[in-house]
């Protein structure tokens, strides 16, 4: 059986332990533990070292979830997560652009450190303060369609919405590894 590892990352309150509680077939692991700094004004817990679920996708390929913290001082995680994963998920609330910055950065982080495909993951797009994708991918530095990961809009409490990002995800990873197929063809 092949295993994908999966990040889930974004800033604090953009979804990724409710995104992993929701999909995942087992009970979800976490390091949950009370918020006592300015996110407890967001929630009255946060992750602080990483989030943990598995999907079966297909017979042959087990997906597991890993999800960071969004605190920068959790960064340590991050670059531990990111090293093997295959593919991450990028969530952005919506309704938030003050977290747009903090997002970015995380994305920035994720992609140098690992050159692996990404989905955007817009949380909260229901919001009638969300801003809109195309919005969104100009604060997040995609200022043109071309070479922008897709976006996709997420209810991290519907399943299906969760399995469509999912899909897209895995999806992505599979152009990806076309493509360095073809790269190498062409090179030999």
């Amino acid at each position: 059986m092949e295993i994908m590892r999966i990040v889930v990352t974004g800033p604090v309150g953009s979804g990724k332990s409710t995104f992993i509680r929701t999909i995942s077939e087992i009970e979800a692991v976490d390091t949950d533990c009370k918020a006592t700094d300015e996110v407890a004004t967001l929630k009255q817990k946060t992750t602080v070292a990483m989030d943990f679920g598995r999907l079966q996708f297909g017979p042959n390929v087990a997906l597991h979830l890993y999800g960071t913290p969004g605190q920068e001082r959790f960064d340590f995680m991050w670059d531990i997560l990111i090293r093997r994963a295959h593919a991450f998920i990028l969530l952005v609330s919506s309704h938030r652009p003050q977290d747009f910055r903090a997002a970015r950065r995380i994305s920035a982080f994720m992609r140098y450190r690992a050159k692996i495909p990404m989905v955007i993951g817009l949380s909260h797009a229901d919001n009638p303060n969300a801003w809109p994708a195309e919005e969104i991918a100009i604060a997040l530095g995609y200022l043109s369609p071309y070479g922008r990961p897709p976006m996709v809009p997420i209810n991290a409490l519907d399943p299906a919405s969760v399995a469509a990002a999912m899909v897209a995800l895995v999806e992505a990873y599979a152009r990806h590894q076309a493509s360095q197929l073809n790269c190498n063809a062409l090179a030999n």
